[in-house]
């Protein structure tokens, strides 16, 4: 049957002014420049982005509306903000998303993670705004119990370390505006909550991270020390889970929208996908090169050995799977960053490119998001 649908996603946010925070980092940064390409016009808050290289001084130029930079925390600069944009939808990306740095900053990882989702809920309650609000979380917000099987949406929330934990209750907090603020005004549009997997792809530059580590250890021409071999996650394309939230952000949109979508979503990879730590670093170095040892330590900050997201609410309710699998999007993050630091391409249009390979792609498998006429 031929498809009623005229663009990706429903040709939703062509013409339409999309919030972003966090915008100047890697998901924000990837999630700005696809929406701009399917014509919206993104505004983008943010603290500066870390020092060069970044995947933001890639994606700037030409992506955005307009760029306001300020601390996620700070009530009176992210309310003007939002009343500036006017946004027709809002994508609340920013945080603090690393492990370990939540042992070193406790205090600072809880309040831009939880009490940062306060001040952007209160800042769309502020201006009245009728739109769809997809607050990212992460797969880490769930009690880890160490299953085999997948963690589901109505699955305990929790944590042992403080991003665990800071994420678990960004999660509480959007429940909980949901139901007093969000369902109870109809000023206001419907807000969601968006769970991924381990994501990787282009232009992560993180500490703490293995595939930035890999990327800076081949490019010193040194082995990659991998401190964690055997720990399994679900890894996933930075495109694919992106595309689980533009999906749903566009379902929310729809004027005969199910109130049931505004809920907790996973977004993540097939179960071929959950791999250790091991079998990441051997496939990116196929593509590039090198070699990497083990330097596990019996004291290393706790780091859950087991994790995995169960999609089937997304499957059955959004009609959305992964595009890429495993090695896809292993091949595919180690092209870019070989583009960019060994081949000296023009990393925008390559980026735009692997969108475009990316959603040709989803529409060739027939994913309902990627559909066409």
């Amino acid at each position: 049957m031929e498809s009623l649908v005229s663009a990706p996603f429903l040709n939703r946010y062509a013409g339409r002014r999309v919030f972003v925070t966090g915008h100047t980092g890697f998901k924000g940064s990837w999630l700005s420049l696809w929406l701009h390409r399917l014509g919206a016009q993104v505004t983008g808050f943010s603290l500066p982005p870390a020092a060069p290289p970044s995947l933001h001084e890639v994606m700037r130029d030409g992506t955005f509306a307009a760029e306001f930079s300020g601390d996620i925390r700070d009530a009176r600069a992210l309310t003007e903000a939002v009343r500036a944009a006017r946004p027709d939808f809002v994508f609340h990306l920013a945080a603090q998303s690393l492990v370990r740095r939540s042992y070193a900053e406790p205090v600072e990882t809880f309040e831009v993670n939880a009490l940062g989702t306060v001040r952007l809920l209160e800042a769309v309650r502020a201006a009245g705004l009728a739109c769809p609000v997809i607050v990212v979380t992460s797969d880490k917000c769930y009690e880890n119990r160490g299953w085999e099987w997948g963690y589901r949406e109505s699955d305990p929330l929790g944590g042992h370390d403080v991003y665990s934990m800071s994420k678990a209750a960004t999660e509480l907090v959007a429940q909980s505006w949901r139901r007093c603020f969000f369902q109870t005004d109809a000023r206001l549009g419907p807000l969601a909550t968006v769970r991924a997997g381990n994501v990787i792809g282009g232009g992560d530059y993180a500490a703490d991270r293995i595939v930035p580590d890999c990327v800076r250890a081949l490019l010193a021409g040194q082995p990659i020390a991998v401190r964690n071999p055997r720990a399994t996650r679900p890894w996933q394309h930075v495109l694919d889970c992106l595309s689980g939230y533009l999906w749903l952000g566009a379902m929310l949109a729809a004027p005969e929208r199910e109130a049931r979508l505004a809920d907790a979503f996973n977004f993540g990879p097939d179960a071929r996908s959950n791999q250790p730590v091991a079998a990441l670093v051997t496939e990116l170095l196929r593509h590039w090169p090198g070699e990497w040892r083990d330097e596990s330590r019996a004291d290393a900050p706790h780091e859950a050995s087991f994790l995995h997201l169960d999609t089937d609410r997304a499957a059955q309710w959004l009609g959305w799977f992964p595009a890429w699998s495993f090695a896809d999007a292993v091949r595919e993050t180690a092209r870019w960053y070989h583009a960019r630091h060994v081949g000296r391409a023009d990393m925008r249009a390559f980026s735009l490119a692997q969108i475009d390979d990316f959603t040709a792609g989803a529409a060739a498998r027939g994913l309902a998001w990627a559909m066409t006429k």
